[in-house]
């Protein structure tokens, strides 16, 4: 963890080189810096010490390497179960195409969000709940 640390950090200073050298050649250039090339390198910048602190407390908080950072480590080390998937549910894809559907309602025309949202409480709940129907119910 302490590499990721590391690269968000490097990336932070990147992005924030890069924006002070993207004003001075707009300035150079045009006479007035660019405003939104600026910003965006200047928010980049921050989701880099953002991601970067955060991770840094987290690295200390934890009291070290993670057994997956370390070169000598087993993978019994690590972890047994993080979380579960299963690798035979249809409703993720639901889900994905109605979250389309209802994303292209944004973009082309509100009446298709009347559509698409409620294949998207029809898609959540069957998600979630479909370990509680049929052969795999607990």
């Amino acid at each position: 963890m302490r590499t990721n640390v590391g690269l968000f950090w490097l990336l932070f200073g990147f992005f924030l080189a890069g924006s002070a050298l993207y004003t001075v050649w707009a300035i150079i250039e045009y006479g007035h810096p660019e405003w939104v090339g600026t910003v965006a390198l200047l928010l980049s910048a921050c989701l880099g010490a953002f991601i970067g602190f955060y991770l840094g407390r987290v690295y200390k908080a934890q009291g070290g390497e993670m057994p997956e950072d370390r070169a000598d480590a087993s993978i019994e080390d690590g972890d047994s179960e993080i979380g579960y998937y299963s690798p035979w549910s249809w409703w993720p894809m639901v889900l994905a195409a109605s979250l389309a559907i209802t994303f292209l309602g944004i973009a082309a025309g509100l009446w298709i969000i009347l559509i698409g949202v409620p294949l998207v409480i029809v898609a959540l709940v069957g998600w979630v709940y479909e370990y509680y129907r049929g052969n795999f119910a607990r």
